[in-house]
């Protein structure tokens, strides 16, 4: 996911709680009724990660939890249900925050998640990126820059976050002891090269620094590179994860964001290096770009990328992709999560058996079906209910 918020067109009969606190409560009911549905269904872990490798599964896996916070709050109980009648296959589970990031237990301020996602809010990263979050809003953006100047890049790396810091993988293990073993599980990373470079520098001066100063974007990618090799390290460290999931925006609907031949000089080579760990570390590569990838798809599989998300049907051909690598790469996402909420339930189930059997049929059936990005709460519940039966009808 891009660190830019967009917002959500909210429907006319909700708007989200003002309570921090009630919200925090919600939520944790929502999740623990979740888990609990989860931890109940057979084991699915082995099953999952032979469908994920191609080796043929009676039907194709599923990942629904792909969910904003303001969904939970709107939907509560009634998606629990839903849950509870159509567990996933799969964990997906970060120890920290994609906007937040990790935040050490002696940090002087500590920012609360509910309450800076559902409500008006800025707060500093550990990376010193400044975030804003609007209420009604869908995510964070960034709003300012500690790699302003390149002048001061010297003491940006010596100071860089350290990747060993411990403890900084430690919240996911409850999530990790209940689940890992049990289920195909997923540990997540996020803002990987491209998107660190863009919080660290700002997106326009990113895109004018692979022109205009190349050196320093290479040390600060090097840098970057170094830092994730660690955090694939510690993943790698942790018992019963299964993969590891990479996240990295780079197209926009229409194409890559800077050319191919520029992304292969800078980016190509680093994202084998960052693959190639996570392989040795025994754990399967899911990448993660929103928009038009299709350029560089063929790229990303020979570096070894086991898993490509999301596969926007706005912005790329489905079927195209699953004739070209489906005998090469499993696929994740496919389900538009920017038409579900102008379906009909006929229409969402139609999509979503059009997809399953586009690229499940292409594949083998290694196909991790559910939405391409976050489900959101102006989505009827109607159009959700059809989605989870329509996901695990195959």
């Amino acid at each position: 996911m891009l660190p830019t918020a967009t917002s959500s067109t909210m429907a006319s009969d909700w708007a989200p709680s003002t309570d921090p606190e009630q919200a925090r409560r919600d939520i944790a009911r929502f999740n623990g009724r979740v888990d609990q549905a989860c931890r109940a269904q057979p084991a699915a872990r082995a099953w999952v990660r032979g469908a994920l490798h191609r080796q043929g599964a009676r039907r194709c896996p599923v990942r629904l939890r792909r969910l904003s916070l303001d969904i939970i709050l709107r939907y509560g109980d009634a998606l629990a249900d839903l849950f509870a009648a159509y567990p996933d296959d799969v964990v997906f589970a970060a120890s920290y925050d994609i906007f937040l990031g990790y935040q050490r237990p002696d940090a002087p301020e500590r920012v609360d998640l509910v309450a800076a996602l559902t409500g008006p809010a800025e707060w500093t990263d550990e990376w010193g990126t400044r975030w804003r979050h609007a209420a009604g809003g869908v995510g964070a953006s960034t709003v300012a820059y500690p790699l302003n100047d390149w002048a001061a890049l010297d003491a940006f790396l010596q100071g860089m976050p350290d990747p060993h810091l411990p403890g900084r993988l430690e919240a996911v293990e409850p999530t990790l002891s209940r689940f890992g073993g049990h289920l195909y599980f997923a540990g997540m990373t996020h803002l990987l090269l491209y998107e660190r470079l863009h919080c660290l520098r700002g997106l326009e001066n990113t895109l004018e620094d692979l022109y205009q100063a190349p050196a320093q974007t290479e040390r600060l990618l090097e840098a970057l590179t170094e830092y994730y090799l660690g955090i694939i390290q510690a993943w790698g460290a942790l018992p019963n994860v299964d993969a590891l999931f990479m996240s990295e925006d780079w197209g926009t609907q229409q194409a890559l964001m800077i050319s191919p031949a520029m992304w292969r000089r800078f980016f190509l080579e680093r994202y084998r290096r960052l693959f190639d760990a996570a392989h040795r570390a025994g754990l399967d590569v899911i990448f993660h770009s929103c928009g038009n990838v299709s350029a560089i798809v063929g790229d990303l599989v020979d570096a070894g990328i086991d898993i490509l998300d999301p596969l926007q049907p706005e912005a790329m051909d489905l079927a195209t992709l699953a004739r070209e690598y489906g005998a090469h790469v499993a696929f994740s996402g496919g389900l538009s999560d920017q038409t579900l909420a102008r379906q009909t339930p006929a229409e969402v189930t139609e999509a979503v058996r059009r997809t399953i059997d586009l690229i499940g049929g292409a594949c083998r059936n290694a196909y991790l079906v559910g939405p391409s990005n976050v489900l959101t709460p102006e989505i009827p519940l109607a159009n959700i209910e059809a989605l989870f039966q329509a996901c695990h009808a195959t």
